[in-house]
């Protein structure tokens, strides 16, 4: 298992049981797949330059421990919940 971080922006236009439901379905992949996760929300922040005519978005880091296989897994859900998440970038740590 190595250890992973994947850092989401959610639009922010979204209502909080939507953003909630979101962190879950992010949580549930990696959990079900035997991993452990730590979840923290940034909250609301400016963004650097407008994405989709949006100027701000939620930010949330998720650490967590999967198989290798695992973030393409979550980068597939996440290219399907375009509209939901603005941004995200996965990176392994060391």
């Amino acid at each position: 298992m190595k250890k992973y971080e994947v850092l989401y922006i959610l639009a922010n236009n979204l209502d909080e049981a939507a953003k909630e439901a979101q962190i879950a379905k992010y949580e549930a992949i990696v959990t079900n797949a035997g991993g452990e996760v730590t979840t923290t929300k940034w909250g609301v922040k400016k963004l650097a330059y407008p994405i989709d005519f949006k100027s701000e978005g939620y930010y949330v880091l998720t650490e967590f421990t999967a198989n290798a296989d695992l973030p393409l897994e979550i980068e597939r859900q996440m290219r399907i919940a375009k509209d939901e998440v603005l941004r995200f970038m996965i990176v392994a740590k060391d």
